[in-house]
């Protein structure tokens, strides 16, 4: 972690290219950095981006600027040179695009920096000579690079284009349209070289979330003189950053990891995108808009409650087990692209309406996803019929919205009996591949491969070897075992088209239509659905029971099916029959009714 007393600010390139007196700015790169590597298209890239933002400024609104990655540096000893730990490529990238327009450059008025190597020949860079370019590795990027810009400035055939470029790079107007760098001003105690093996060799990045916890380490220190509010925010934001690290409140938010480690991240860019910033598509949005709000007269501390509300709003959503799963459910089915703005929006929401107007408004998001119809204008008879309706004709061909039905059926599930505590764990559902799987096999679509029928039989074995006694079941474990050994001749060996009918007739399977329908679908990890291939209903219910019981998560509602848990009588347990099928059908569609009618948003 870099300290917190550093100096950290936006800079324009205009303020980057004089130092405190107005004079030409002096860089210095050390000697424990490797000097400039950046290749062809890393050059371009820059250019491109730049380039990008300045044709579509006139659009923007007059604050917006184009954000640089940071440049860390630290005052020399003579105190008017500065050291750079980190940006060395972008600061020389800039260097040489100035250098080719320097006559524009000194029309505009302006002087471009100077950059010295401390342990290379630093005469090269004021004077580029492209014979030069195979004495050292340091002249040949350098040469690459200049070619490079020159490439991509003549491309564009006139010399408007340069003006309109430079206007907006040099622009001198902090306000304005311009470029800036994120200005990183190590304390002069601090070691570079530490902080540069951190960045570089360490491969551990100068984060946007560090940043914007420097400025507001930095902004408190200068509020309180005592020193307690920067220890108080800095504890509090350990805290909230220890709480987004368990898993079961982050898979809750987000459906996927994220690249940043600190993952209070996620706190700041809503903060962002509920000030109506970030929709702009610049770099470092969320670094832009606090640095900009803690330049200004208000204060840390009130910024900082801000950040904690909204933490403490989805701290309490994960908390409260209706909003858990309901919640939870909305943010699942946000494509990650829109997730920021989703739980913007509930977070607004949460904030203008009453704890039950709230919970009413989610359960009307959900319809709305799942039915597309509006939950306060359709009576609960209408609703029935629609819900009904949407679980007779989804089948396995709709995998993704057949996905969600089931999703929520297991979470409505969970709701229905307020003094149960059990949670849907988000975190294995997510971290987790889910496969919809057919509770009876589809009889249809039988291993082919070799290997592919002998795994199915394998699992056939273990079941009747350990679950029965009747003599029918010992020939036909026999069968199945004669054929697995492939020591037996091929022509002793049972055909496996004659074993597999002989399993499926005695599992009561072979004589039954295979069903694609919800009423024979169900929720399982890829991992444990692929294992068992198209086994019978028996092997599966075997093999999902011994995950239960090892603690693999298995959802509420497949561990019921495979219990026969909604059919009203139980016959033979290891079978499943059409008259399960049509309890389970009949569970889902009455769950999920309750689920909407008992949140009295449904229309009276």
């Amino acid at each position: 972690m870099l300290t917190d007393n550093a100096t950290i600010d936006l800079r324009s390139v205009n303020r980057v290219l004089v130092d405190e007196d107005g004079s030409p700015a002096h860089y210095l790169i050390p000697a424990y950095q490797r000097g400039f590597r950046w290749n062809q298209w890393q050059v371009t890239q820059l250019l491109e981006d730049v380039w990008d933002f300045i044709q579509s400024s006139d659009d923007k609104p007059k604050t917006v600027y184009y954000c640089l990655q940071p440049l860390v540096v630290r005052k020399c000893a003579n105190g008017r040179s500065f050291e750079v730990v980190d940006g060395q490529q972008r600061l020389t990238t800039i260097y040489l695009l100035l250098e080719q327009c320097k006559e524009i450059t000194k029309l505009f008025g302006k002087q471009c920096f100077s950059i010295d190597y401390a342990t290379r020949d630093s005469t090269f860079l004021k004077e580029i000579d492209l014979k030069r370019s195979n004495e050292n590795v340091d002249f040949h990027h350098i040469c690459e690079a200049w070619k490079t810009i020159e490439k991509w400035l003549n491309d564009r055939r006139d010399t408007s284009h340069k003006i309109k470029l430079l206007q907006h790079l040099l622009n001198d107007d902090e306000v304005g349209h311009n470029v800036k760098f994120i200005w990183y001003e190590l304390d002069p105690d601090e070691d570079p070289i530490n902080v540069f093996t951190r960045l570089n060799v360490g491969k551990i990045p100068l984060t946007e979330t560090e940043l914007v916890r420097a400025l507001f380490l930095r902004r408190a220190a200068q509020d309180d003189s005592t020193g307690n509010l920067p220890l108080r925010i800095a504890y509090e934001w350990d805290q909230i950053e220890k709480r987004l690290h368990n898993d079961a409140v982050w898979y809750f938010l987000q459906n996927h990891e994220i690249k940043d480690s600190n993952r209070i991240g996620l706190i700041f860019r809503l903060a962002t995108r509920m000030a109506g910033r970030g929709g702009e598509g610049q770099h470092y949005t969320v670094f832009s808009y606090f640095a900009e709000l803690l330049k200004s007269e208000r204060s840390s501390e009130p910024e900082w409650q801000k950040v904690k509300d909204i933490f403490m709003t989805i701290d309490e959503w994960h908390e409260d087990r209706d909003l858990f799963h309901v919640v939870g459910f909305i943010l699942h089915q946000t494509r990650d692209r829109d997730s920021l703005t989703t739980i913007a929006k509930l977070l607004a929401d949460s904030w203008k309406l009453g704890k039950q107007e709230f919970s009413k408004s989610l359960r009307s998001k959900v319809c709305e996803m799942m039915l597309s119809i509006d939950l306060e204008k359709i009576s609960e008879t209408e609703l029935a019929e629609e819900i009904s309706d949407l679980c007779r004709r989804i089948n396995y061909a709709n995998r993704e919205r057949l996905r969600s039905l089931l999703l929520l059926f297991n979470l409505a599930t969970l709701l229905q009996d307020p003094k149960s505590n059990i949670r849907f764990q988000f975190e294995s559902f997510k971290c987790e591949s889910w496969d919809i799987e057919h509770i009876r096999s589809v009889s249809d679509n039988r291993p082919e491969s070799r290997a592919a029928q002998k795994e199915w039989l394998e699992h056939c074995l273990k079941f009747l070897q350990t679950s029965s006694n009747e003599v029918d079941d010992e020939k036909l474990v026999a069968d199945i075992e004669t054929y697995l050994d492939s020591e037996t001749k091929s022509e002793t060996r049972k055909n496996f088209e004659e074993i597999d009918g002989k399993i499926l007739s005695h599992f009561k399977e072979a004589e039954i239509e295979p069903s694609h329908e919800l009423e024979n679908l169900t929720l399982l990890d890829s991992k444990t659905n692929r294992g068992y291939k198209d086994a019978v209903f028996a092997v599966k219910r075997d093999i999902l029971l011994q995950n239960d019981r090892t603690g693999i998560f298995v959802p509420l509602c497949t561990r019921n099916v495979f219990l026969k848990c909604y059919s009203r009588a139980v016959g033979n347990a290891i079978i499943w029959t059409d008259y399960d099928a049509r309890h389970y059908l009949d569970a889902i569609i009455e769950t999920l009714i309750s689920f909407f009618d008992d949140s009295g948003a449904v229309k009276q």
